[in-house]
């Protein structure tokens, strides 16, 4: 299990305990957070030994973390990271069903798609909605259903492969869709399993939305460009579905 957390202090013992009722081992990659929620991470990792922290000496967004995570799952022989947000938002009850899921089909990238209640607030949904149009004409293809949603499986070995090789992926919230983009070029296959999202009130989000509306709209540009010489071979792959 991989969390990356930012300044989640109040949401993330509660989170962890939810994870360890399933028994899997857990890596939480802090992504240079507040000196409460370093505090809170220390002494979480020296009570309990199912946990790993890793703590990265200053913020580089989430897709930094996630890199950082996904290459100490590797270094470490796991076949798979589960990937839990640290704010509370993802339904842990679903755990169970991206672990079958990932039984089933051990070389594919599990992505949920989210449902959304009244709580979303409706510029991230328009947004999301915009992201997951440009992606399809980046893949050709409807098979990720939600680029954004941070609750998903990968494969470690093909994931840290692609993150080691000369491809440029964005260290921020544009990671997630980038990642998924790239993982399906290669050839991973995807698998998409619904699951509710919630927006407690007064939940701490770690999204800039100028700021990183604006990373996505750039990293999207990049992949559509990048998408264009791939065409042949993303058509031929459809044709053999």
């Amino acid at each position: 299990m991989l969390i990356p957390i930012y300044n989640n202090k109040d949401t993330i013992a509660a989170v962890v305990d939810e994870v360890l009722d399933f028994g899997l081992p857990i890596i939480v990659v802090n992504d240079g957070s507040d000196a409460a929620t370093r505090v809170e991470l220390e002494r979480m990792d020296g009570r309990r030994p199912e946990v790993t922290v890793l703590h990265l000496p200053k913020n580089g967004g989430k897709g930094f973390a996630v890199k950082h995570g996904l290459r100490l799952a590797g270094e470490r022989g796991y076949t798979h990271a589960l990937q839990i947000d640290a704010d509370g938002q993802h339904c842990s009850a679903d755990i169970p069903r991206f672990l079958e899921a990932c039984r089933e089909c051990p070389e594919a990238l599990i992505l949920g798609k989210p449902i959304f209640g009244d709580d979303v607030p409706k510029a991230r949904l328009h947004g999301r909605k915009l992201s997951q149009a440009f992606v399809w004409l980046e893949t050709l293809s409807l098979d990720i259903g939600d680029p954004l949603f941070g609750f998903r499986v990968y494969p470690v070995a093909p994931a840290v492969a692609l993150l080691d090789s000369f491809s440029m992926i964005g260290n921020r919230m544009d990671f997630d869709p980038e990642i998924a983009v790239k993982l399906y070029w290669r050839g991973v296959p995807i698998r998409n399993l619904a699951s509710v999202v919630s927006y407690p009130e007064g939940g701490l989000s770690s999204f800039r939305m100028v700021a990183d509306n604006i990373r996505i709209t750039l990293m999207h540009t990049r992949l559509t460009l990048g998408m264009l010489p791939r065409v042949p071979l993303l058509l031929w792959r459809r044709l053999q579905k």
